[in-house]
């Protein structure tokens, strides 16, 4: 696991991969103020770099790098397969992190054609699109029809939290899970932006090659993008704590993704393929 403590700031950013800091701060509580050390989920400026060229910065938080560099590359239609992913360097630098990625001839020759400037992209996913054509990519419809269990949701959800390391310390990250048809987490990725934590853990379900009779968990709203991402990554079903977007279900809806929304561990909403779901 990559590192998850530091106390080197620059500038308020990091020089390593930390996903902690610490901070000297007051606590106020019950009336009295205390000095106390924080800790705080970091995000860093992380830029993409595929053959030598930068195509996107994100803000991140600065844990399981390499999975990210999968789960983007494969959710944004970079590269098509793992296998087009040749390799992933980590190269701190004194603002930030680059990841250079190195992929296959074809694939970089179709991303010069359709580049875009995704430079700060943090929470909408369509800053930097050139056109309204660029702005919406329609996943294509999914292949395999997976009926799951209520009782799956319901166990997962009871799980998930005892896995989220970095919200326990911080309460400032986000969870996208991978769980298996009988409820168990398999894999859980943490970052303090929700896109961010889903391409993780894309990249981690392609790396583990466990991408069959599951779904996944976002501790967020499901928003078109989180839609967008899980269907392009063959997964059936998507179970968001928070609510949809109208945009959100339209595309699920579309593309035959199942889901769901406002979900506790006895109560959701289905919103798109009902019939993909059972008690």
């Amino acid at each position: 696991m990559e590192k998850l403590l530091s106390k080197v700031p620059f500038l308020g950013m990091l020089v390593s991969n930390a996903a902690l800091s610490t901070f000297d701060v007051i606590k106020r509580r019950n009336g009295e103020q205390h000095s106390v050390i924080d800790q705080l989920a970091e995000e860093v400026p992380v830029a993409l770099i595929y053959n030598g060229i930068s195509h996107a910065v994100m803000l991140t938080t600065p844990q399981d790098l390499e999975d990210f560099a999968l789960g983007f590359s494969l959710s944004e239609g970079i590269v098509k397969d793992k296998s087009e992913l040749y390799g992933i360097e980590i190269r701190p630098q004194a603002n930030g992190i680059e990841l250079h990625c190195d992929i296959a001839s074809e694939c970089f020759a179709q991303l010069k054609d359709r580049r875009r400037t995704l430079a700060g992209r943090t929470g909408c996913g369509l800053c930097g699109s050139e056109s309204l054509e660029q702005a919406i990519r329609y996943p294509k419809k999914l292949k395999d029809k997976i009926v799951f269990q209520r009782d799956a949701i319901q166990r997962a959800l009871h799980d998930m939290p005892l896995l989220q390391n970095l919200q326990q310390q911080t309460g400032a990250t986000h969870a996208s899970a991978w769980v298996l048809a009988d409820g168990t987490v398999s894999l859980l990725r943490e970052d303090v932006g929700r896109h961010n934590a889903l391409d993780k853990l894309i990249g981690a379900i392609a790396k583990s090659n466990n991408n069959n009779n599951g779904f996944i968990i976002t501790s967020s709203r499901a928003s078109y993008e989180m839609v967008q991402k899980t269907a392009s990554a063959g997964v059936n079903m998507l179970v968001a704590i928070s609510a949809p977007t109208g945009l959100a279900v339209r595309v699920a809806d579309q593309c035959g993704l199942t889901l769901v929304g406002f979900a506790r561990e006895d109560n959701y909403v289905v919103y798109s393929h009902p019939e993909n779901l059972v008690t």
